[in-house]
């Protein structure tokens, strides 16, 4: 099970970090500016040079990446009911990633910016969760036509 996790993590590392700088590209051009906005201005100026922050915020997007595709592994818990495995992989996915989301500023630090990030984690969530349920559904229905056959 380590060895599944450690080899979801490695894969899931370049998927987060490939998946943050679409992100700032689609956001440099909705911007509109001309420019390429790499990291956000308020953790550029907390990092002390945007460098720095493009350098730890490439680090928190492995980390994030590697924190979703490790946390997978639950949705293989066969013996596990689909609302336990659902309130896991929830728990996990959020205390990993929400700490990280809030230190490289990719919410403002106010109310506002905290339920908003946490509507578009649970839009997200919804569909990871949606995706889950209708392959789950899928080896149900080949494991009973296994069964008639």
């Amino acid at each position: 099970m380590r060895k599944e996790i450690l080899k979801r993590c490695l894969f899931g590392m370049p998927i987060g970090l490939a998946s943050s700088t679409v992100i700032t590209i689609l956001i440099s051009v909705f911007v509109g500016d001309g420019a390429y906005h790499a990291v956000v201005p308020a953790f550029a100026q907390q990092m002390g040079g945007e460098l720095n922050a493009v350098l730890l915020q490439a680090g928190l997007s492995m980390i994030y990446g590697a924190a979703w595709a490790g946390a997978s592994v639950i949705w293989d818990a066969e013996k596990w009911s689909l609302l336990k495995m659902t309130l896991v992989h929830l728990l996990v996915t959020t205390l990993a990633t929400f700490p990280i989301a809030y230190f490289a500023r990719w919410m403002p630090h106010n109310a506002t910016g905290v339920m908003l990030y946490i509507g578009i984690f649970v839009v997200i969530y919804i569909g990871v969760w949606l995706g889950q349920y209708g392959a789950m559904k899928k080896r149900i229905q080949a494991m009973n036509a296994k069964l008639q056959n």
